[in-house]
């Protein structure tokens, strides 16, 4: 070891109580949080609070595909935050809250999402 490197003694916290249930499966005391108490996703967060987008409450929670796309234009349009066309920031927050927001969504939502963008480029002309 070099000499100018001295080692300084290890500030380690107290050990927590550990119970043992096997050899090999340790369980700590301590009890688990559960999900609503943990802390929220970043995904959530953009979704309400973008900051292109002044987004109405649950846009991507309705059935039809034709209002989810009419909404998203309406705001992609009257803001003045966006950086591309309003067709690039509205397609594009429906894209994220597929891949990122809306993981773990049912067919059947999913396909009610799909259908939107559709009705998004017919909306835009495209």
């Amino acid at each position: 070891m070099n000499a100018s490197r001295t080692r300084r003694p290890s500030r380690s916290k107290p050990a927590r109580a550990v119970e043992r249930t096997s050899r090999t499966k340790r369980t700590s005391r301590t009890k688990r949080t559960s999900r609503s108490k943990r802390r929220k996703y970043w995904s959530a967060a953009v979704t309400r609070g973008s900051d292109a987008l002044d987004l109405t409450p649950r846009v991507f929670t309705g059935r039809s595909p034709r209002r989810i796309a009419q909404s998203l234009k309406r705001s992609a349009e009257s803001s003045r935050r966006r950086k591309g066309t309003p067709l690039q920031s509205s397609m594009s927050m429906l894209n994220f809250y597929l891949n990122r927001a809306g993981g773990n969504l049912p067919a059947s939502r999913r396909r009610v999402l799909e259908q939107a963008k559709g009705e998004l480029r017919k909306l835009f002309g495209r």
